[in-house]
């Protein structure tokens, strides 16, 4: 049951509403807070240098305060912020999808923990199935006879 809940859609866009709705607040407040993320959903611009990129763990925690707090936004979705990586401060955009939030923390407390599990789907494979879901339709209706009156003669 939990599963079934934790992946589901209408839960991943209730729990994204409430991540966003959190940090906006934060924002308000002027309050510092960490994220902790799932490292393989986000994204550097400019990318950063392997060497860096390397010692992220899977579940990474980014702390926003100062200059990184102030360049904090949210642009579709994301925790967009430049941070600083490394011993030469090397700068980076960083791109938080909302989803891969998994905790907000203040004061070493989670403020929010995120249990979703929602899979995206892939745009393609949706055109894809739907072709699909008509070509069958159609073939179960054309091999009923009884439908033969709807085609023109």
């Amino acid at each position: 049951m939990l599963e079934s809940l934790i992946e589901d859609r209408d839960f991943a866009k209730i729990m994204q509403k409430n991540i966003e709705s959190l940090i906006i607040l934060l924002f308000e407040k002027e309050q510092n807070f960490g994220i902790l993320c799932k490292i393989e959903q986000i994204t550097f611009e400019p990318p950063l240098p392997n060497e860096i990129s390397k010692e992220f763990k899977p579940m990474t925690l980014f702390f926003l305060a100062g200059y990184t707090f102030d360049t904090a936004t949210i642009v579709d979705n994301n925790l967009v912020f430049e941070a600083g990586f490394g011993a030469d401060n090397f700068g980076s955009f960083v791109t938080v999808p909302m989803l891969s939030i998994m905790q907000i923390i203040v004061d070493e407390t989670p403020l929010l923990i995120n249990l979703t599990n929602y899979k995206h789907e892939d745009k393609k494979q949706t055109t894809k199935a739907q072709k699909g879901g008509v070509e069958n339709s159609m073939a179960s209706f054309l091999s009923n006879p009884e439908n033969s009156k709807f085609f023109k003669k």
